[in-house]
Formats: structure tokens, sequence, C-alpha cells
């Protein structure tokens, strides 16, 4: 077991109608310009915008609005953002919508108060942590960034996707209605369910195995969004599974299934360089490359596997082959991820064939020029990531 450090300061604030709070809760965490910062039409046609915007005016609340970020969201719309606040004197950034649309918010609060380019931050050009104050009302569960420290952009100049995680990061509030999902269609409900399981088995898959209760946690969350996604993809409208999701996503990324371990964060790398390249769903990319990865690496801990596959994907235990029990598991994995729709190879994913330039040019990028490493299970070099990338075509 690792030493760890557990820090998870968001006040959430859960249930129906729960976004009529929002004025209260900018006002509490000091908020006076707020820049309210959401996706598509949909924030709008639903209502839900207004709603906000009535509960800010209800507290004297001033605010500015932009609209547009899309999934995989961009370091020019974060850029405009940041020029927008500084005109604006915002001083508090509310998120409407998923991890997209909060990943956004996340880079536009230290863009606002660093002199540079915020595309800085996530190539490691610099590491200043002062950044206004962010909030939440959560409409997407999936990518956990309510109640995490990181967020994720890519540059539509170049088409790398990067990641940049400080503390700083977290939501001082996050608003978490299950109504408010009603609407998803089944594709992004499908996509959000992978992505929370895998924020959980990025971190369940590691060398570290005697953190019995952290574990006990991750099989139990893997074990419900598993079981919820199917409800809700049959009665899209089913409040207690919805509920089970949007916490699950809050869960699965606020650092609680990863106490006492190490993570591994492979998956998550190979994928953001096939989303980079191909502007596919981040949950459909990491379904499509996962049993690849898992294949490549399981004799890494293969006890660990083989758990996984009993007490998560309830394989009955070989007690003479942990290799053929963690082998059922990986494909029992592949077998639910098409049972909800989602690709588990990047043929299926990108609707084509990958070339072999294509998957050394991820590598490439993944590698930073065959210059780093990714993964904690195994630690994965160039080559690695090319193998990988083929077994996965």
């Amino acid at each position: 077991m690792q030493d760890f450090k557990y820090y998870a300061p968001t006040e959430v604030v859960f249930g129906p109608k729960s976004e009529s709070q929002t004025g209260k809760m900018v006002k509490k965490y000091g908020g006076n310009k707020v820049l309210i910062h959401y996706g598509g039409s949909s924030a709008e046609r639903s209502g839900l915008l207004q709603k906000i915007c009535d509960s800010l005016d209800a507290e004297g609340i001033k605010y500015v609005k932009l609209g547009g970020v899309v999934p995989n969201p961009r370091v020019s719309l974060v850029r405009k953002g940041v020029e927008l606040c500084r005109k604006e004197n915002v001083d508090f950034i509310l998120a409407v919508g998923g991890g997209s649309v909060i990943d956004s918010a996340k880079a536009m609060s230290l863009g606002v108060l660093y002199k540079g380019d915020v595309w800085d931050f996530y190539i490691r050009k610099t590491f200043e942590k002062a950044c206004l104050p962010i909030a939440c009302v959560l409409t997407i569960p999936a990518a956990g960034s309510e109640m995490s420290d990181g967020s994720v952009i890519t540059n539509d100049e170049n088409g790398l996707k990067k990641d940049y995680c400080i503390n700083e990061f977290r939501c001082k509030f996050a608003i978490m209605n299950p109504e408010r999902t009603y609407s998803l269609p089944a594709w992004q409900t499908s996509c959000g369910a992978v992505d929370m399981m895998m924020h959980t088995m990025e971190r369940y898959f590691s060398k570290d195995d005697d953190m019995d209760i952290t574990d006990n946690i991750a099989e139990a969350l893997l074990r419900t969004v598993m079981n919820s996604v199917k409800i809700v993809l049959r009665e899209p409208e089913n409040y207690r599974h919805r509920a089970q999701l949007m916490w699950a996503g809050s869960v699965a990324h606020n650092d609680l299934t990863g106490c006492g371990t190490t993570g591994d964060w492979a998956t998550h790398n190979l994928e953001h360089e096939l989303s980079g390249m191909f502007d596919v769903s981040h949950g459909a990319g990491l379904a499509a490359i996962w049993g690849s990865w898992a294949r490549y690496v399981m004799h890494e801990n293969i006890t660990r596997f083989a758990r996984f596959a009993v007490n998560v994907m309830g394989v009955p235990c070989d007690f003479n082959d942990a290799e053929a029990t963690a082998l059922e598991g990986i494909r029992r994995t592949e077998q639910f991820f098409a049972s909800i729709g989602m690709p588990t190879n990047i043929h299926d994913l990108i609707g084509k064939d990958i070339t072999d330039a294509q998957i050394e040019e991820m590598a490439d990028k993944c590698s930073n020029g065959n210059t780093s490493t990714v993964g904690g299970l195994k630690v994965l070099k160039r080559d690695d990531m090319i193998a990988i990338y083929k077994m996965a075509k």
C-alpha cells in the first residue's frame, strides 16, 4: 500500500431542482461577476441556462455568457474566453455542462491570471497555479471533472490533446440534478459510463494490491455503473439509476477509488492521441483501446486481472489457471462495452482502417518524440504503444 493524501474540497448540491441554488452558492464563494460557460444550444432549449441566470439575478450577481464548447474542447475557445474574462473583469467562472465545458472553464481560469498563452500550461512550459475560482452545474455525468484536479484541452492547430492537473482546478461547488440527464442520447450515456469506469480501472490495475477498502469501493462502483447504464438505456427517465450514474462519475474521478494505489493511465494517454487525430468521443476511444492494453500488460499482475474478472465481471475463478480467468474477464469487459453500443477496436471507432503511418504518428505524440513513457502497471515506451495500437486495429 502506498502512502497517500486525499483532497476533495468540492461542495456537492445533489437532487431535483438543485440548479435553483446556483446564485446562493456563487455568492457563498465570493463571486461578483460570473462567466457562464456552456456548450451548444441544449442548455438554452432546456431552460436550464435561463434558470441559472434567474438564480444569479436574484442574488444581484452580474454575469456574461460564452457558449460553443465542443467535445475535446479547443484551446482557441479557451483563448477567446480568457480575453472576455479580462475585458469584463470576471472573478468567477461557472461551467454549465459536462466534462468538456468544465475542462474548458478550468483552462480559462488559469489563462486569465497568466501573462502568456494558456497552452503553455498544457505543454509544461510553465507551472503556475493561480487561477479564478470555478464551479459547475453538471449536465453530463462522465468525465468526473466536477470533482477532479484535471483539465484536458485539444490544440486545434496541431491536433495535440494534453492535460494539466492542479488542486486549484477543483470546483468550489458542483450542482447535480439527475433529472437534467434524462434527455442525454444513448451514445453520450454509454460513452459517459465507459469514461467513469475507466477512471476507476486506471487506478485499480496497479501493482499495489493490499488496500482492500479502496479495491472494494472500486469494484462496487464498477458493478453499479454496469448495472445502471443498462437500465437507463432502456428507461431514460429512471431517476434512481440516473442518480447512481451521476454520483458514480464524481466518485470515480475524485481520487477515492485510488487511495493507497499507484495508478496507470496508459489507456487514457493512448486514447488522447486517438481523439486528437480523429476527434472521436473520449469514452468510445477508451473502449476501443482498453482490451488491447489489458492483454498486453496483464502479466505484470495477473492475479489483479483475475480478481477483476471474478469480482467485477462475474467470471468463475479457475484456481489452476489465473491467466484463463483474467482473459475471460477482459473478454467479458469488451462484451459489455459492445452491449451498450461501444466499439472495441479502432476500425469500429473511426469507421475505417487505421494506417501504420497514423499509428506511428500517434505513438510519436504520445511518447513526445520517443522521449517519455506512459503507464504505471507496465511502463510503455514508443514501441509498446505501437504494438498496442496495432493490436487494437
